[in-house]
This record gives structure tokens, C-alpha cells and sequence, in this order.
């Protein structure tokens, strides 16, 4: 695991008061979900299911496949170290930059790890290519890449870009190399408006393992939790390595609640990414500084000149605001950074501070 994931607050002395730093959108109310969890303290006097069969089974009714298709997880990056533990010894392709746990977990157990790397002349910190792009990923290195047994690992929505990747372009790979497994994680797939694939959709194919992320959704990152859904064949790999009882008794009592009551949290999401794009519009209007298209609530942003490290730390030190250094992203140099979209008025502190950085300081 890197350090210098987002959400790292503690390493500053100041109080932070506005944190851009990590995607979970924690502007939700999660009083009767706490509620309900101060009432189920009890069960922590007991062992969990040794598999969270209950709440598969709950996931899988809302969904409408087999709850064999489902598999619950100690958070979406568990589904992912067990995926790689799964395929030990496997090629792995990653389209970069993305979440740097795909690489770390493959690293782990032994995978070839190929890169597949956005043609952008901006993002210039690259170790190893096999492409280009998304196309890049197939167009290069063929012989090697399909083969029985490769992996293909996508983000999507991706972070730290938020971009999406077309779901008819993700169907014609899926169907075009059954040969290939691809790791599809959609942790992020409450938050764009941009067509996907269904937990339905995905599990009707042999070759895809789709991630999911109730933390995510639902702001909980404290419970970790998080599901894979697939072909119960595919799915049976994973199942044989996880361990028992890693889902414990609160999260899983926490799951069931929301799948009884799927209004919990509600969330504006048109409102969230229209605040997204005129926080990206008044990024994009200071000299210096680079907010790429996004599909969802966060994306990357780019110094002209500078580090972005050096920008973190003067606006954590002097205006108590936090964001995401992305330079340790695979493929990302040292001006990159990223933005979660916050409150408006957050957001204008977040512009008048950079303002200031880039005029004072920088420019």
C-alpha cells in the first residue's frame, strides 16, 4: 500500500477545515443508519457468518441474479487482493494512472504487470508501456497480452481522472477476448450519470468481476465494506481464498439496513456534478492551472509550475485545506493533484486560496 493516500489530515498540526483530499462524498445523513448500528451492539458478542451469506443473499435480490454472483468483502480493496490472490502468477494490464492498490495487490501475488498508459503529453512520470490509451491495452503487445489466464484491470469511474469508459466499448472488449478476465471496479459508479454495467449485465458474462463500494456510496469508510459480482463460476475462484469472518457483524448488520432501506444517505448527484463542473470552470479560469473533464464529482488537476506537494502543504498550513497530491499515481508528475467537489462555499475557499497560491507564490 503507498503512502499518500487521500484523507491524511492527521499529518497537520492546523485543524483542517475543508477537506478536498478524498472521494468519499461525506455530505449525507447517517443518523438512522447509526441509529439502527447503536441497537445492534450485541452482535459483537457473537462471531459473524462465517460468510456474509446473508447479506449476498440481500445484495443479490436487489440486484436479481444469484446470490452465488455475490461477494461481499472487508471493503472493495479486500475483493481486490483477493482477486489477485485468485490468479497468483498471472499477467496483469492496468490502464494508468488509476488506483495504485490494483498494482500493489498483483505485485503481491506474483503477477507480470503491464501498463497501459493514456497518450497525454502532460502525464510525462511513466516507468513502462505496453500502449497507449484504451485501445492501447489490446493494440499492443497482443501476443502476450491474450493469453488463458491474463487479467485486464479498469477503474470506472476512474480514479483519480474521473473518467468513464463507454459501456459499449467494454462490451465489445469483453465479448471480443474471452480469454481475458476483466477486473472492472465501479466503487465509484453512484456518482456519474454516464451509462455502466450492470451487476446483472456483467454477471451474465464468464470473463468480468465487477467491484462495488458501499463505502463509497454511503460514507462509512470506518465499517469497510464492499462486493464483487460475477458468473458464480468465476466467483467460486475468489471465494476459495478468503479467509472466514473477515466481514464483521456491524458492517454486516450495516449492509442489510441499507438494502432495506435504499433511501438512507439520499444524495442531489445532478446537483453534486453540476457543482463539480463550475468548480472546475473557476479552477480552469486561474493562470497556472489545468482541471481536465471529469464524469463524476472529483478529477485531476494540473500545476504549470511547480509541485503539487508544495502546494498541499501551504494551503493545509495556511488556510486549513486539504488536497490530493497525485504525483505518486503511476504515470503522473509532480504538478498533478486532485479535487473532490465540496460545499459551494468550501469550493470558494478552495479557489480564493489557489488564487492566491499561484499569484503570491507561484507565478
Amino acid at each position: 500500500m503507498i503512502q499518500g493516500h487521500g484523507d491524511d489530515a492527521y499529518r497537520f498540526a492546523r485543524t483542517i477545515r475543508a477537506n478536498f483530499s478524498s472521494n468519499v462524498y461525506g455530505r449525507v445523513d447517517l443518523e438512522a443508519l447509526k441509529a439502527h448500528l447503536k441497537q445492534s451492539l450485541d452482535a459483537i458478542s457473537h462471531y459473524p457468518e462465517p460468510e456474509p451469506y446473508t447479506l449476498e443473499a440481500a445484495l443479490a435480490a436487489r440486484y436479481g441474479i444469484d446470490p452465488a454472483a455475490v461477494c461481499v468483502t472487508n471493503g472493495a480493496t479486500e475483493a481486490i487482493y483477493l482477486i489477485a490472490h485468485a490468479f497468483s502468477g498471472s499477467r496483469s494490464t492496468i490502464l494508468q494512472p488509476t488506483f495504485s492498490e490494483y498494482a500493489d495487490a498483483c505485485q503481491l501475488y506474483g503477477h507480470e504487470i503491464l501498463h497501459s498508459v493514456q497518450d497525454d503529453s502532460r502525464w510525462r512520470k511513466t516507468k513502462q508501456r505496453v500502449g497507449f490509451g484504451l485501445d492501447g491495452i489490446f493494440s499492443a503487445g497482443q501476443n502476450e497480452t491474450q493469453s488463458s489466464g491474463a487479467l485486464v484491470w479498469l477503474c470506472n469511474p476512474n480514479n483519480p481522472t474521473g473518467s468513464v469508459i463507454p459501456k459499449e466499448q467494454l462490451r465489445s472488449w469483453i465479448e471480443a477476448h474471452p480469454d481475458i478476465v476483466f477486473v472492472i471496479d465501479q466503487s465509484y459508479g453512484f456518482f456519474t450519470q454516464a451509462p455502466l454495467l450492470t451487476a446483472a449485465e456483467a454477471s451474465a458474462y464468464p470473463n468480468v468481476l465487477q467491484l462495488h463500494s458501499m463505502t463509497k456510496r454511503y460514507a462509512m469508510p470506518g465499517l469497510r465494506l464492499g462486493y464483487a459480482t460475477a458468473a458464480p463460476q468465476l466467483l467460486e475462484r475468489v471465494r476459495a481464498v478468503r479467509m472466514p469472518w473477515s466481514v464483521n457483524a456491524l458492517a454486516i448488520e450495516a449492509g442489510l439496513f441499507l438494502c432495506d432501506h435504499p433511501e438512507t444517505a439520499p444524495i442531489d448527484l445532478p446537483s453534486l456534478l453540476a457543482e463539480t463542473q463550475r468548480l472546475r470552470a473557476q479552477l480552469n479560469a486561474l493562470p497556472g492551472l489545468t482541471a481536465e473533464p471529469t464524469q463524476t464529482h472529483f478529477f485531476l488537476c494540473r500545476l504549470a509550475t511547480g509541485r503539487a506537494c508544495d502546494l498541499k502543504q501551504w494551503l493545509a498550513e495556511k488556510h486549513g485545506i486539504l488536497i490530493r497530491d497525485a504525483a505518486n499515481f503511476e504515470s503522473l508528475d509532480a504538478g498533478c493533484f486532485r479535487i473532490a467537489t465540496q460545499t459551494p462555499e468550501e469550493n470558494k475557499l478552495l479557489v480564493e486560496a489557489v488564487r492566491q497560491y499561484l499569484e503570491d507564490i507561484v507565478l
